[in-house]
């Protein structure tokens, strides 16, 4: 963060100052909400969540280095008091912001945030100084802390944007106010809580509703190939620009193809020229992530073989997201079990069977170790079922359905589809699927293992690779 008094910062978020000896002393380090990340320099925000009260860790954080406390009430140790501590954490991310004038890269959609921000990321760092969401910190809080870290160098600020409802990046956009936005696409993440995906699509265009007109150098980077996104240009002033496989798509990839491993390649075209990709990473439908990261990269004046140089040197920097580890003994695990909607399950199959067809030719095999999709409502059981069908016509060698219910509808979609025999079975948790597993898997096996977050299925592939010897990360 850039270096502000305790002064300026109590003007700035509307705070009392309580037990300050020097409001001249200033916030050098990271703001955190987790005392044990606190740095000297440090503001601590503290939090009143659920089970924990961050309030109670004011006196350990300043004692570890924290300068002061933003807090709701006085703590007893040097404190900015304020009369809502997330309206206040806004606030000062607002202003650092606007101080820094740095340009802010924001992106939502239903499917692939954050690999798609971790591709751009990787990208116009190499352009300028970069600072990124880390990992899924999308939220009311998250955003801001990662606003706050930029400093008087960052150039590109970029934000992933996430929404449970109507008003939500609308918000978020107001603390972090963004000149390009992008839109990946529309699908039926948390569609249960929306209620259908024509609501999802007006809860993610708040985003370009929200930037700046084009002559002001609003830029609004959208998804051709998704109709719903595509529709969101007459919802913006900004400029709009297209990428996807649309012959319009100003950004596109011509020549699309797999090598052995799963690997997308493909000939990048942009307004300024053509270049040839490789990602290092798993599965086709990271072709329309890396054309978003492309687009959004030529927008703000990296060459075409710079950006192509970029996305081929690019990989995983978000944990249990396609990640891809192969054991001494030759099994390969895909942990992508960080969280699952219908079109991220659907992806994740085509990548596992991609990936497995070398495997499946020296007899080897492919699993699916899946589990509960949430938030679906009233389409959960369609959804699920659909799932355990197309694992079927991927030609999967083994579906593996962990947990109760949504577990029963993933392998009855399976059995429907064909799979009458040992090609899919329903096992009731974690280490029910972890103990089947290691009694079967041969060396040239390929485990894909995924669900929603609440599930834990990462518990699957990290006991999978608790194995004697070094693993290989590829």
């Amino acid at each position: 963060m850039i270096a502000l008094s305790l002064a300026e910062i109590a003007e700035i978020v509307g705070g009392q100052a309580h037990d300050i000896p020097d409001p001249a002393a200033r916030i050098t380090g990271p703001v955190v909400i987790d005392s044990r990340e606190v740095r000297a320099g440090s503001l601590f925000a503290a939090f009143a969540g659920e089970h924990v009260d961050g309030h109670d860790y004011a006196e350990r954080a300043v004692a570890a280095g924290a300068v002061a406390v933003l807090a709701a009430r006085p703590v007893g140790v040097p404190a900015l008091v304020v009369d809502d501590v997330q309206t206040a954490l806004g606030a000062l991310a607002r202003a650092v912001v606007e101080r820094l004038g740095t340009d802010v890269v924001a992106l939502t959609g239903s499917a692939g945030k954050t690999s798609t921000k971790d591709l751009i990321a990787q990208v116009l760092d190499r352009h300028a100084p970069t600072v990124w969401t880390p990992g899924s910190l999308n939220n009311e809080i998250g955003l801001p802390l990662t606003a706050l870290r930029a400093s008087d160098e960052t150039r590109h600020l970029v934000l992933e944007m996430g929404a449970r409802g109507i008003g939500h990046i609308r918000y978020l956009t107001g603390l972090t106010p963004p000149r390009i936005g992008l839109v990946l696409n529309v699908g039926t993440a948390h569609i249960g809580e929306f209620g259908g995906r024509e609501q999802i699509a007006e809860a993610k265009g708040e985003l370009v509703e929200a930037l700046p007109a084009a002559e002001d150098g609003g830029v609004a980077v959208l998804n051709a190939d998704d109709p719903l996104v595509r529709a969101m240009a007459s919802r913006t002033k900004a400029r709009v620009t297209l990428f996807g496989e649309a012959d319009e798509a100003a950004v596109r990839a011509e020549n699309v193809r797999l090598t052995e491993n799963g690997q997308p390649s493909f000939r990048l075209h942009t307004p300024t020229g053509c270049s040839d990709v490789t990602l290092r990473l798993y599965g086709e439908h990271h072709v329309s992530n890396a054309l978003a990261a492309a687009a959004v990269a030529h927008e703000l004046g990296m060459p075409v073989e710079e950006i192509a140089t970029a996305l081929s040197e690019a990989g995983t920097l978000s944990r249990w997201r396609m990640e891809v580890t192969e054991r001494p003994d030759g099994v390969t695990i895909v942990n992508d079990a960080y969280n699952a909607n219908p079109e991220s399950m659907r992806a994740a199959l085509r990548a596992l069977a991609a990936m497995g067809r070398a495997a499946q030719a020296r007899g080897a095999r492919t699993w699916a170790v899946l589990g509960k999709m949430a938030e679906l409502g009233d389409a959960s059981l369609v959804e699920h079922d659909a799932v355990g069908r197309l694992a079927v016509r991927l030609n999967v060698s083994k579906l593996v359905a962990v947990g109760d219910r949504e577990a029963s509808w993933l392998q009855l979609g399976a059995y429907n589809e064909g799979s009458w025999g040992e090609e899919s079975v329903h096992v009731s948790d974690a280490q029910a699927a972890v103990d089947l597993l290691r009694s079967e898997l041969r060396p040239g096996d390929v485990v894909l293992v995924k669900a929603s977050r609440s599930v834990g299925l990462e518990q699957v592939a990290l006991a999978l690779l608790d194995t004697e010897g070094e693993v290989t990360v590829r």
